[in-house]
């Protein structure tokens, strides 16, 4: 599990990707490496990657075939800079939202404009992760815990301050850019127990379950 607040800026420095998906060596530049261990999670762009080897510099990872399907990590090279996040620690100061490091999709940086001091993105909005975007809700950007700000019918609009700019990739971002986006942990699982088994196209509900509208708007989760 991750907050979303980028801890470093690393580098691409190998890449292999082949018919059984891909090894990555990553530059780590100044994420403290001092407390991790083989097996430990790194988010990479908001990517749960599992650390097989490292040193005091970088670590290496394999990245299955679901994975390249799912994220922008097929199109990354050598080079590019990557948000980096350490799995967070039950101590850890809770600065973003929970994170689970499971892409669901990739969008597309279409304008960006200043506004004062900060700078704002619109991106794409996936039709089948719209639903779960709301203005103000919480989004994931290549690993950053982000704000909705607005919204349109096909994209949504984020409000970056200069210090985000500062810490992680946004400034290397440009119109076009593909960025990998997680959606809120808690709309999804809502929606699956709101759901039950009419998602696998049976009629029978959860017998263990008394989750409902009725029940989730009492409690003031629905407006």
């Amino acid at each position: 599990m991750f907050t979303g607040i980028i801890e470093a800026v690393g580098t691409i420095k190998a890449i292999d990707i082949n018919a059984k998906g891909a090894r990555l060596v990553i530059a780590t530049n100044t994420l403290d490496m001092g407390d991790v261990k083989l097996g430990d999670s790194i988010a990479t762009n908001g990517i749960c990657l599992t650390v097989i080897a490292f040193d005091s510099t970088s670590f290496s990872a394999d990245v299955s075939n679901e994975t390249l399907t799912r994220t922008g990590f097929a199109e990354y090279q050598v080079g590019a800079h990557v948000n980096l996040e350490k799995a967070m620690l039950a101590s850890t100061r809770f600065g973003g939202h929970m994170v689970s490091g499971h892409v669901d999709g990739v969008s597309e940086i279409k304008s960006i404009t200043h506004n004062g001091n900060s700078i704002e993105y619109w991106l794409t909005m996936p039709s089948e992760l719209a639903h779960y975007i709301a203005e103000k809700g919480s989004i994931t950007v290549d690993g950053t815990s982000l704000t909705i700000n607005a919204l349109s019918d096909d994209c949504f609009r984020l409000t970056i301050v200069p210090h985000t700019v500062k810490e992680t990739i946004f400034a290397h971002y440009k119109a076009g850019t593909k960025v990998n986006i997680e959606v809120d942990l808690i709309a999804r699982y809502l929606e699956r127990l709101l759901l039950g088994n009419k998602e696998y196209g049976k009629t029978d509900e959860p017998k263990s379950s008394n989750i409902n509208e009725a029940m989730l708007a009492k409690a003031g989760f629905l407006k």
